[in-house]
């Protein structure tokens, strides 16, 4: 099996747990190999550490690769290990992907540079080309805007599709046009995941691949169920209960309400967040809970 037919399914952004304290808590080990663990149990195709619901930039580089080596050691070549390897210089990113090479990852994913944004399309894809280049690793490209200030341009994409070293793409715009363009304009085996989760239904129905979904976190063996589903009634009925919970993420962070979902359900012991993120407040945790019952039981 190729890592494009294995990771056609979902694959989860892990949440790193940290340990209820003040200032900055420490990274929980055993919290973070009890999600692997709930993850697999649930039945996940993959898994993300150190991604956006996985807090990297509130993360040292060597929690970073601390992260990535208890992954790959719990995971144990059970499913693909994508390490985040986003940095704002070709040097990092080829750093993280070296030493996720190292250790035995599957793969590396990689944003646009953050902070200072390319001054011209051709600056962007002069930096993923080096990365690719140099990476002992395939990558994963990265479309999150929010973050970085754009959308990577889908000539961009076209155009790096044709790296042998490229193997597709995450998009979480929440834009079905963009990434249906990104579907049509590269080829077959380039690896289409939808990110943005209230369109994961409409992806798949359009073609994509499969998912990279925050909230599987919560629900794993309910995102495997709805990308076997998603082509019948069953599949809308699970995106229509992860829409609430999706919300309350828009409302409060993916990781504090990822997390907050995941104390309530027994997985983590605690939903600490580093700064500059905050925990959600009181009077959000109840919709929270609603909707995660709603979800696990329907």
């Amino acid at each position: 099996m190729t890592l494009t037919e294995a990771l056609s399914g979902i694959t989860c952004p892990v949440v790193t747990p940290f340990e209820d304290d003040t200032g900055t808590p420490e990274v929980d080990d055993a919290a973070f190999t009890d999600v692997l663990e709930h993850l697999l149990d649930g039945g996940i195709d993959g898994v993300f550490p150190c991604g956006t619901t996985g807090e990297f930039a509130s993360l040292t580089p060597a929690e970073r690769k601390r992260v990535h080596e208890r992954t790959v050691e719990t995971v144990d070549g059970e499913v693909p290990v994508l390490a985040g390897a986003a940095a704002p210089s070709v040097d990092e990113v080829v750093d993280y992907a070296t030493h996720a090479a190292d250790i035995g990852a599957d793969a590396a994913v990689v944003t646009e540079p953050y902070f200072h944004g390319a001054n011209d399309s051709s600056g962007t894809h002069r930096f993923f080309e080096a990365v690719a280049d140099r990476s002992p690793l395939p990558l994963l490209l990265y479309n999150i805007p929010p973050c970085t200030g754009g959308s990577i341009p889908v000539e961009t994409i076209r155009a790096l599709a044709d790296h042998e070293n490229v193997l597709g793409i995450k998009d979480s715009s929440g834009d079905l046009e963009y990434f249906c363009s990104v579907m049509r304009q590269t080829p077959e085996d380039f690896l289409a995941l939808q990110g943005y989760d209230a369109l994961l239904v409409p992806a798949l129905r359009m073609g994509a691949d499969g998912g990279l979904n925050a909230l599987s976190n919560v629900a794993p063996a309910q995102y495997a169920e709805l990308y076997e589903t998603a082509a019948d009634a069953r599949g809308e009925e699970i995106q229509d209960a992860i829409v609430p919970l999706f919300d309350a993420c828009a409302d409060h962070g993916f990781a504090p309400a990822t997390k907050t979902a995941l104390e309530y359900d027994g997985v983590i012991p605690t939903d600490a967040v580093r700064p500059p993120l905050v925990e959600v407040p009181a009077d959000g945790r109840d919709a929270i809970e609603v909707a995660v019952d709603d979800l696990l039981d329907g």
